[in-house]
């Protein structure tokens, strides 16, 4: 319902489009007397002006009409206009020509996004009896750094939604948003052996993002889990570390440092962390005990491992604060998603490097659809549902 509506403010728009230039050539040789002239119609404003104002006014109104349905339309249901969009349409709708230029990008925004949610749409209509997704075991989704998985506001953005369509059987692992990773590591084995004690399920696939794969590795090695985990796929996760955080650690204060932490820690156990430790969670980012941690974590040699990569291709192609950050990694760490460098990436038997053609890239956020945002050339739910298809076709 809600891209059908869309669709329909879209249509609306762009009819506001095509009648406002037609009624305008209507109104113009009418005002100027063309139709007296040529066809023995009504003289112009100035032999009958109530004539023209009053088809003046009716045009106005009519086009008001069909303008405001369009808009409210589309600013009430397209989730690709975002903030910034609504914000400078409303701002821009009163400065001519850039009016005219905020209109057109509406409409093209919204007209993508209702094209590529209707090919999503049949392309699961066509391979819903296949539940491509429904893998032998379920999917544990893990998050990563500074967040947690709250019920309302789902970390992965609209990923799940899209493989629970497909087939897919999804947890989550509720643990702290900040740790050092071997705490976090014996919370997830905790979380894993309760989902197989409850459900049954024998294993789970594991799909962790950013600090969450190392948190994973982690706890397959050094707790009591293996045997409860059938596959690990890691999402743009710092393997050998971050450079760049090493750095920081060594430039930035410790009474600022701390300062931060207490600000921190405060706020993540009022959310639901117990026993936050921010500084812990960022220390275990640097390259230095990365490198430790690689050293006593081993592979499981009964696992599947596999991991993801992307990469911005410039500074200002991501969202606040990766934007920001993009130059300092790249500086330190090279090519980089803004907050992780393509030398991190890589782990396991499989690994997959992603980037689109142009100016955009793929963020650390955009690989958890993060902005619910479409990038042209790489939809993250499609990318999500072959993964885990993937999975299913390996047998786990």
């Amino acid at each position: 319902m809600r891209i059908k509506i869309c669709g329909l403010g879209r249509r609306m728009l762009q009819l506001f489009c095509g009648t406002t230039v037609l009624a305008s050539v209507y109104l113009l040789l009418g005002y100027f007397g063309c139709y007296e002239k040529w066809f023995r119609g009504p003289a112009g404003i100035g032999k009958e002006p109530v004539y023209w104002l009053l088809r003046l006014g009716i045009v106005i109104l009519v086009e008001n009409i069909i303008f405001w349905t369009g808009i409210i339309m589309v600013y009430l249901t397209s989730e690709q206009l975002g903030i910034r969009w609504r914000v400078l349409g409303i701002v821009c709708g009163w400065i001519p020509i850039a009016h005219l230029v905020m209109l057109h990008i509406i409409i093209k925004t919204v007209g993508d996004e209702v094209k590529l949610e209707k090919t999503r749409s049949r392309r699961n209509e066509q391979r819903k009896n296949q539940e491509v997704c429904h893998t032998r075991y379920p999917i544990l989704m893990v998050h990563g750094v500074f967040f947690r998985d709250f019920e309302h506001l789902n970390y992965w953005g609209r990923i799940p939604a899209e493989l629970q369509a497909n087939g897919a059987v999804i947890y989550y692992g509720n643990h702290n948003s900040a740790a050092a990773v071997k705490d976090s590591a014996k919370e997830l084995a905790a979380r894993i052996h309760q989902i197989v004690t409850e459900t049954g399920c024998e294993k789970v696939n594991v799909i962790a993002h950013s600090k969450g794969g190392l948190d994973m590795r982690t706890a397959i090695a050094l707790t009591d889990i293996a045997p409860c985990v059938a596959s690990l796929t890691t999402i743009n996760t710092p393997h050998r570390g971050c450079l760049f955080a090493d750095y920081l650690l060594t430039k930035i204060p410790e009474k600022q440092q701390h300062a931060v932490e207490n600000l921190y820690n405060t706020g993540a156990a009022k959310l639901g962390d117990q026993n936050p430790d921010f500084l812990a969670a960022v220390h275990d980012l640097t390259f230095t005990n990365c490198s430790r941690l690689n050293e006593e974590v081993k592979d499981n040699p009964n696992l599947y491992y596999q991991s993801v990569g992307s990469k911005l291709n410039r500074p200002t192609s991501g969202r606040f604060p990766l934007n920001f950050t993009y130059p300092l990694v790249k500086h330190f760490d090279g090519p980089n998603d803004g907050l992780v460098g393509e030398e991190s990436f890589r782990w396991g038997q499989q690994y997959q490097f992603l980037t689109v053609k142009g100016k955009r890239g793929i963020s650390h956020a955009d690989m958890i659809d993060l902005n619910r945002e479409n990038i042209p050339g790489f939809d993250v739910r499609e990318f999500y549902v072959q993964l885990v298809a993937d999975l299913k076709k390996r047998g786990f």
